[in-house]
């Protein structure tokens, strides 16, 4: 790795060689529609255009975004655990938990990061679960969702997603909160 990294800069500076990228992440744009103040988010709408319908129920159990194709668990409300319990309670959810019928078998689903869950925020809502429980998902609450992110600085704590008002922050492990398990797209 140190050899590669030294090949790399030495090229960098012999040719003067431009960083390139394999391609720029195309960040979505935040929800917001209201504008507070002049080239503010609400204005601008800067990102990518969310699709519409940007959820769709699948009918089996599950909620494909459209915009990051993830598939998540329709029922947001199926699992509430401590973290650990939730790594290891998500990872054998299979068809016929949870109100699933889409043929999942164990290993599939997993406890999403917390820019997995983030990307469900719609930061033009005054409450995401009330919104969230009209775009084709149920049970979501008004309180915190576990990330598999575990917070940095301290390795008891972990990221959570707040999704009555948005808020995201990191809370001990052993506290029992919502989980709402996700897998990629097919």
């Amino acid at each position: 790795m140190i050899k590669v990294m030294a090949m790399a800069i030495c090229l960098t500076v012999t040719l003067g060689a431009v960083p390139v990228f394999a391609g720029a992440v195309q960040l979505p744009e935040t929800g917001q529609t209201l504008s507070y103040g002049t080239n503010d988010d609400g204005a601008l709408h800067k990102g990518v255009a969310w699709s519409s319908p940007r959820f769709i129920d699948n009918n089996n159990g599950t909620v494909t975004d459209s915009l990051t194709g993830l598939i998540w668990l329709k029922n947001a409300n199926c699992l509430g655990l401590q973290w650990t319990g939730a790594l290891k309670e998500i990872g054998s959810l299979t068809n016929g938990q949870c109100g699933l019928t889409d043929g999942s078998t164990i290993g599939q689903w997993r406890l999403p990061n917390v820019k997995e869950l983030e990307s469900l925020l719609n930061p033009g809502r005054l409450n995401m679960a009330v919104w969230l429980n009209t775009q084709g998902f149920s049970g979501v609450q008004a309180g915190h969702y576990w990330s598999s992110t575990t917070y940095a600085p301290s390795t008891r704590d972990a990221w959570y997603v707040n999704m009555a008002d948005g808020h995201v922050l990191w809370s001990h492990k052993t506290n029992e909160y919502y989980v709402w398990p996700v897998r990629s797209g097919q």
